[in-house]
C-alpha cells in the first residue's frame, strides 16, 4: 500500500507536466485568418502566404516539407462563379490525379463535414499525383508518394475548392491543422 501511495504523487507530477506539454504546443500553434474571394478559413502560421500563380486562385499557401520528404506542400483556393461542376465530378477529376502502384485509380476518401457556416466534403486521395497542365501555366512535376487534402463547397452562386497537394509525410502531419481548417470555413454573404 505505502508504494501505491508514493507512486501518485509521481504519477500527477507526469499527469501535470504532460498536460502542460500539450498547453504549450496548442499555445505555439497560432492561426491565422486568410481570405479568399468570399471564403475564409483560418490556417496555421507557419503555412507561409504565396502569390497566386493565376486568377482562378484566390490563396495560396506554402507548407514546409517535414523531414526525410524533398518537397512542400501546396495549399490552393479557387473560387467558381456558379460552382465548376457537381462535388461528385471534382472529386473524380482530383481522383484521376493519381494512380496507385499498379497504375491504376486510387480509392477516396470523402465525408461530408461542417464548416463554421457551410458544410463541405472534404476529400482524401493518396498515391502517384499526375497534376492536370492548364494553358498558359508551368507543368507542375509528377510527384511519386503524395497526397491530396480538399475540400469542396457548393453554394447557389460559387464553387470553393481547397486543395492541397505535398509529399505523403507532409501531408499526414499537416492532417490534423487540415480539419482545423474545414471546421473554421466560413462563406461571405452569398
Amino acid at each position: 500500500m505505502k508504494r501505491a501511495y508514493f507512486q501518485a504523487p509521481r504519477f500527477l507530477g507526469v499527469a501535470v507536466g504532460l498536460a502542460l506539454v500539450v498547453g504549450l504546443t496548442a499555445a505555439d500553434d497560432p492561426k491565422k485568418t486568410v481570405d479568399a474571394g468570399g471564403v475564409s478559413f483560418k490556417a496555421p502560421e507557419s503555412w507561409k502566404s504565396v502569390p497566386t500563380k493565376s486568377q482562378m486562385r484566390k490563396a495560396q499557401l506554402k507548407v514546409e516539407p517535414v523531414k526525410g520528404d524533398d518537397f512542400p506542400a501546396e495549399l490552393v483556393v479557387y473560387v467558381f462563379p456558379g460552382g465548376a461542376g457537381s462535388v461528385d465530378a471534382n472529386v473524380e477529376r482530383w481522383q484521376k490525379q493519381f494512380k496507385d502502384a499498379d497504375g491504376a485509380t486510387p480509392k477516396v476518401e470523402s465525408k461530408k463535414v461542417k464548416g463554421k457556416n457551410v458544410d463541405a466534403t472534404r476529400v482524401e486521395i493518396a498515391g502517384h499525383y499526375h497534376p492536370t497542365a492548364f494553358p498558359g501555366m508551368p507543368a507542375e512535376p509528377d510527384r511519386a508518394d503524395a497526397r491530396l487534402l480538399g475540400a469542396i463547397v457548393t453554394t447557389d452562386k460559387y464553387g470553393y475548392f481547397l486543395k492541397m497537394v505535398g509529399p505523403d509525410k507532409t501531408m499526414k502531419e499537416a492532417s490534423k491543422a487540415f480539419d482545423e481548417l474545414i471546421g473554421s470555413l466560413e462563406v461571405d454573404g452569398d
